[in-house]
């Protein structure tokens, strides 16, 4: 009893001693974590910096010269496609994903809408949506080996570029559908490409189908169930799947709302340059991808604002219309959006942090 006791008054002493604080997290306090939480909070933040700070340089270089509201919007005019095809892609990578194919199926899109019309007869507005269901049919084949499958979405949307590059010079006979003929026969067919002039400002209705694109996802991510899911998806799909989400549903929808927003774009691609041409636009998969990743947007999912694809698509169309207006030669609109393209990816990892 004795033994028992003396190890009884050992445990009330070490208890008496001991600590009477709670466990807590780490609080990480200053500047630095305040702009990181806050650009991590707010992730269009940055794009929309670099966008603002880009046009006043360029302003300051060049004054009315730039400022003009014909240059203003030679911009958005310059950009409606990569922005389009952007949004697109934002859709993707938000479910960490990407769509190598996006290019590709805005370019079949438009060639079916034109050769539906021109060589069969059907309908303009028949054969405009015929191009349409095509890229969303196209767009949910991807969803489908990606979800079905489980094959790597890189390599599904490489190859379906390919497949889709093919089919479109092997169906089209590599034949350019003239602007004259489309604009006796079909106007519908340019729609997109109609100029609302106000005062000195061009806009097309292809702009303003891109702005309100961008509104309408911006709200679906941001305030619909659905949009609250892609972000799960992307930011864990095993851990969305055990919350009781259908992420496969998931994915094939956002694949499938991804090939109908490509078709938009070849619909307004047909409207910017007046023909149906099965070699334009061959850029648009690595252009979206830029303006994408300089848009905030994180290549491992689950983070970013689509909007920010939209400012990283006007970054690009500030640079370029910028250095040329300068005489500066081409090549530096590259080199500086190279550099842009890592700095932003830099950034989104710095960023990242803060949620470690």
């Amino acid at each position: 009893m004795s033994e028992s006791a003396s190890k009884g008054q050992d445990y009330e002493s070490s208890l008496s001693a001991a600590t009477h604080q709670v466990a807590e997290f780490e609080k990480r306090e200053g500047f630095v974590y305040k702009l990181q939480h806050g650009l991590h909070t707010n992730p269009a933040l940055v794009p929309l910096i670099v966008l603002v700070l880009s046009i006043v340089v360029f302003g300051v270089l060049l004054g009315s010269k730039f400022f003009s509201p014909f240059a203003l919007t030679l911009i958005l005019q310059q950009v409606q496609i990569v922005g389009i095809v952007a949004a697109a892609q934002s859709l993707v990578i938000l479910t960490a994903g990407i769509d190598l194919s996006v290019g590709a199926i805005m370019v079949m899109s438009s060639v079916v809408m034109g050769q539906f019309t021109f060589r069969y007869g059907i309908p303009p507005g028949i054969a405009v949506v015929c191009g349409l269901a095509v890229g969303t049919g196209i767009g949910a084949i991807n969803g489908l080996l990606v979800t079905r499958m489980k094959l790597p979405p890189f390599i599904v949307t490489l190859g379906m570029w390919q497949i889709v590059l093919a089919a479109n010079f092997l169906y089209s006979a590599n034949e350019t559908i003239r602007s004259q003929e489309i604009s006796e026969k079909a106007p519908i067919l340019q729609f997109f490409g109609s100029v609302i002039q106000i005062g000195s400002a061009r806009l097309t209705y292809g702009i303003i189908f891109m702005l309100l694109l961008f509104a309408v996802l911006t709200y679906a991510l941001t305030q619909t169930a659905w949009g609250r899911h892609v972000y799960a998806v992307g930011d864990d799909k095993e851990a969305a799947e055990l919350s009781g989400m259908e992420a496969n549903k998931v994915l094939v929808s956002v694949y499938a709302l991804s090939g109908l927003i490509c078709a938009f774009a070849g619909w307004a691609l047909i409207g910017r340059i007046g023909s149906v041409s099965p070699t334009s636009g061959q850029l648009a998969n690595i252009e979206s991808i830029t303006a994408v990743v300089i848009g905030g947007i994180s290549l491992f999912g689950g983070r970013g604002s689509v909007l920010g694809s939209l400012f990283g698509a006007l970054i690009v169309g500030v640079f370029t219309l910028g250095l040329r207006l300068l005489g500066a030669d081409a090549q530096w609109t590259y080199l500086l959006i190279g550099v842009l393209i890592i700095a932003a990816v830099s950034v989104d990892q710095w960023i990242r942090k803060v949620s470690t």
